[in-house]
């Protein structure tokens, strides 16, 4: 579609503060009103970033799982509040036998922890994470510490989904059959398929993030950088919890589903009344977490929050009906639930000042799409 001047004129600037390449897409009202990029996929080829380039988003990914959880929780199919040894029993043992679904959900199961010795090779391993982790004690009892599970987190809500899917699919093919497939998403990937690699832009920077990490939590031969997230073998790996590889289009049109309660184009994957629940603060929610150094409002059911001054992302809203996934390195996805609002941006330079930083690469993005969300808005009126 052609992007508003505001649009291209906000990606410029983006561009001017050190972006390479740079996506965003917006739905307001369950209809697409930005779709944009600027920049390149790749430096060395100069290959231009365009609507079909497919952006590594990290943790983004995690609304998306959050999402897969809730379906089979309408279908029945999952209670929040049963220990994950109901579902998985192997996962029942070293103290873990009452940790519950929620609690993994809202990063309160105390094992933020990935396998020792994990490699690329093996956390593409889907059946050997998984053991590990059945087998993983506790760092922190649950229930009792917020540690934000970054990367393990999706492995234990991903074998939840696998586990409680009558078919018993994997869970890249439940996402792609159950969430993308009736969306019509074409361009989100748990893993990208030979043919599309090519279209996969080349991640810069993030090399040298750096969390509390005394216990294995985010072990740099797997994360988070360019180094390792460029690797074949990384961009095809299942990882529910920070391996989606999509474009930017494709994102905003799932949290758009989320942003207009559930449905989209007549589509119905969740209840309204599950939505509105996602902006519920998760236990011990003001306490700090063991794990990430800055303030952390998470809520209880897989998604941060908006509207907690000082605590919240000020791009994604200033009220309380906001959620919101944001990724390493920046990338981003929020679905304001009363304004009727998603917008997701994706980018491939990590390391420019798009998380924390008074001139944020993505800021005069937001601002555009807001104006001009406001604008129909209040053309509606």
């Amino acid at each position: 579609m052609n992007a508003d001047p505001r649009i291209r004129k906000a990606l410029d600037r983006a561009m001017e503060l050190g972006e390479k390449g740079i996506a965003v897409a917006a739905y307001h009202r369950g209809e697409l009103i930005v779709d944009a990029v600027a920049g390149v996929a790749d430096t060395k080829k100069g290959t231009p970033a365009d609507e079909r380039t497919l952006f590594p988003v990290f943790s983004v990914t995690k609304g998306v799982t959050a999402t897969a959880v809730h379906m089979q929780a309408e279908r029945g199919l999952v209670d929040l509040q049963a220990p994950i040894a109901h579902y998985w029993p192997e996962f029942g043992v070293n103290g873990k036998d009452t940790v519950t679904v929620e609690q993994a959900l809202s990063h309160r199961a105390g094992i933020p922890q990935m396998p020792a010795g994990v490699t690329p090779d093996l956390m593409a391993d889907w059946d050997w994470m998984t053991r590990r982790i059945a087998q993983f004690t506790p760092i922190h009892e649950p229930g009792t510490a917020n540690a934000y599970h970054v990367l393990v987190w999706g492995w234990v809500l991903g074998e939840v989904v696998r586990r409680t899917d009558p078919a018993r699919r994997p869970f890249d093919r439940f996402v792609a059959e159950e969430i993308c497939a009736p969306l019509g998403v074409t361009d989100f990937h748990l893993g990208v398929p030979d043919a599309d690699l090519p279209r996969v832009a080349t991640l810069y920077g993030g090399n040298d993030f750096s969390i509390v990490d005394e216990h294995n939590i985010s072990p740099r031969a797997v994360f988070p950088g360019s180094e390792v997230h460029n690797q074949r073998t990384v961009l095809q790996t299942v990882d529910p919890g920070a391996g989606a590889v999509a474009t930017a289009r494709a994102v905003a049109r799932i949290f758009a589903m989320l942003a207009e309660g559930g449905e989209l184009d007549g589509v119905r994957l969740l209840s309204r009344e599950r939505v509105a629940t996602f902006t519920r603060p998760r236990a011990g929610a003001d306490d700090p977490d063991k794990v990430l150094t800055i303030p952390v409002w998470f809520g209880a059911n897989g998604f941060w929050l908006g509207g907690e001054e000082g605590a919240s992302d000020p791009l994604v809203g200033d009220h309380r009906d906001v959620v919101y996934s944001p990724g390493a390195g920046g990338s981003l996805a929020w679905a304001d639930l009363r304004d009727r609002l998603a917008v997701a941006i994706c980018h491939n330079d990590m390391d420019t000042p798009a998380v924390v930083s008074p001139e944020r690469t993505f800021a005069p993005v937001v601002r555009a799409v807001r104006e001009i969300a406001a604008e129909r808005e209040e053309a509606r009126r």
